[in-house]
């Protein structure tokens, strides 16, 4: 580990990047940080921050045909989670930051969502379709304790009886058990998790400020007896990180009851790239130049390949070798389950906000 930059423990990412949309961009020489030293200044407290923001909408449609939404919402911009291979950290370039640290410690908060959701759910040109909540960042992430966004957007869901998926690593889901469970009873409501190692180590490393690996598991139990169908996402796998752990994971998924299994292979689009490499050549030195070779080895010999209906499976013997091992998975844990459609025919009754009984 270079000593002059030690590895910052709590983050994921080491660095930022410059923002690609800024003409002009700044870093901090070795003089000025020579100089705090002396002085016993501190140039970066390393402290989130919280930021309002004040959209106009909150429902995004999704074109992608390789992410399984048409809908999707995101009550929170960055994410403290703080995901190294997160593809989302581009995202925030559009609000004037970096792909890199300050996407995990600059979090802009929607507080009005609630109410954009409910004009969107009450509107006469809406058609329930499953909105999915997380479609790019963490609806559960630490700020979510404090602000409480997500649990308020799924009472309207509740009050509109409108379908809602949720994708999250955290086990914070836990604290609105009542809410989702009010949900199942009409096959409102889907919940992704995400596990992407066994390994309480390799998580530390990859997710700094996640739920540890047993709490995720854990969720997974409690959700699935209380009768809300679970999806576990074994997303990304990467290749001499993860990609030895498909089979334990996925009975891992299976024994707390998850009904599905899902995968992508990581790509490190964008700024992501750089973040990535800088972060391996910390974190795992030793391993370093094997893992980026083996994920260009999934993308035609680049960090990313950006083809629709190819990028998040990737091509190549690695990602032969991880579809393999994935469908071996299937058949051997989940033959017999599967994930249910969610139901959509309960809203339009519901647009002006009473449960009709009849």
């Amino acid at each position: 580990m270079n000593q002059e930059h030690p590895f910052r423990k709590g983050r994921g990412a080491q660095i930022n990047v410059p923002n690609r949309f800024f003409a002009h961009s700044q870093e901090t020489l070795d003089d000025f940080l020579n100089y705090c030293a002396l002085e016993g200044d501190d140039p970066d407290d390393n402290k989130t921050q919280f930021l309002e923001v004040f959209p106009k909408t909150i429902v995004n449609k999704v074109d992608s045909p390789d992410v399984g939404m048409g809908y999707s919402m995101n009550v929170y911009q960055g994410c403290e989670h703080g995901c190294i291979y997160c593809y989302a950290r581009n995202s925030h370039e559009y609000w004037g930051y970096s792909a890199g640290l300050d996407f995990e410690r600059r979090i802009l908060v929607k507080k009005n969502a609630p109410q954009l959701l409910e004009e969107k759910l009450k509107s006469k040109n809406w058609t329930a379709h499953p909105i999915v909540m997380s479609g790019n960042t963490d609806c559960y992430q630490p700020a979510e304790r404090q602000f409480q966004i997500t649990r308020q957007c799924l009472e309207i869901f509740l009050k509109y009886k409108h379908p809602v998926g949720i994708i999250t690593k955290n086990a914070l889901v836990l604290r609105d058990l009542d809410l989702l469970k009010t949900l199942a009873k009409e096959n409102l409501v889907g919940v992704n998790v995400s596990i992407t190692s066994t390994n309480e180590r390799t998580r530390l490393l990859l997710e700094p400020r996640t739920a540890t690996i047993h709490k995720r598991l854990e969720a997974v139990r409690i959700l699935s007896e209380n009768g809300i169908p679970v999806n576990v996402m074994l997303a990304p796998i990467i290749p001499g990180i993860n990609s030895h752990e498909i089979l334990p994971l996925a009975k891992a998924a299976a024994d707390a009851g998850a009904l599905s299994i899902a995968h992508t292979v990581v790509r490190l689009n964008g700024a992501i790239g750089e973040i990535f490499t800088d972060w391996i050549q910390k974190a795992m030195p030793d391993r370093a130049d094997k893992v980026l070779n083996q994920i260009k080895a999934c993308h035609g010999g680049s960090l990313n390949d950006s083809q629709w209906g190819q990028r998040m499976r990737g091509e190549g013997e690695f990602a032969q070798m991880i579809k393999s091992q994935m469908n071996l998975a299937k058949k051997k844990f989940f033959a017999g389950r599967s994930f249910p459609v969610l139901n959509t025919n309960l809203h339009a009754p519901c647009k002006d906000g009473q449960l009709r009984l009849f």
